[in-house]
């Protein structure tokens, strides 16, 4: 079972689309239970970092967000849900993230040329072995749209960057908590084979 977590912050309707094209059969839910027992779990997320906290937290499910994830079950971050995992944003000052992984979200700095939201296509630079990223190219276009971006404290969990006037950490991996800034579920057939990916990871135990 899949579990996409529902706590009314965007793009959710968007990725459970994706997930049935590819035949699968995911669940939208804010249920304690139906988020432990599933096989994987993303969190989604356009919007604001305080309101999505905010929502986590009313809908008791920062705990069960911990608990899934001492579980080992392989959990995915799309878009506002990496920033999640992190520690703070730039965008609400004084409101913690889940801090599951170590790092800020900051904003994109204004430059030449550069608008900002980062919105459309842009490539990757994919670490070698990254588990997200099997059997794609090198350098695979996504789609992103975001105007604060990830500097992860630990490069080693830095699994894809992407150039937009800074290096933008784009994708994460530690054990079993993946995340990606881009939207797979906007980023055509690589989008649809990064979340097969995903899909291909098993829980523990």
């Amino acid at each position: 079972m899949i579990a996409i977590i529902d706590y009314d912050a965007g793009n959710i309707k968007s990725v459970e689309k994706a997930l049935l094209s590819m035949g699968e059969t995911p669940v939208l839910t804010r249920d304690p239970e139906v988020i432990l027992q599933s096989d994987h779990i993303i969190l989604p997320g356009v919007g604001s970092f305080g309101d999505a906290m905010e929502n986590l937290n009313k809908f008791g499910l920062i705990d069960v967000i911990h608990e899934a994830i001492n579980r080992k079950i392989p959990f995915l971050g799309i878009c506002l849900g990496l920033q999640l995992l992190f520690e703070s944003s730039e965008e609400t000052p004084g409101v913690a993230g889940l801090g599951i992984l170590k790092g800020k979200i900051v904003r994109i700095p204004e430059g030449p040329g550069l608008k900002i939201p980062h919105m459309g296509w842009n490539s990757l630079n994919v670490r070698e072995g990254a588990s997200l990223f099997k059997g794609l190219e090198k350098e695979p276009y996504v789609y992103f749209v975001h105007s604060y971006y990830l500097q992860a404290k630990d490069p080693k969990i830095v699994a894809a960057t992407a150039e937009y006037g800074v290096t933008i950490h784009a994708s994460v991996e530690k054990e079993n908590v993946f995340a990606c800034q881009f939207h797979p579920e906007k980023s055509s057939k690589t989008g649809l084979a990064i979340l097969k990916n995903f899909l291909a990871q098993r829980r523990e135990g």
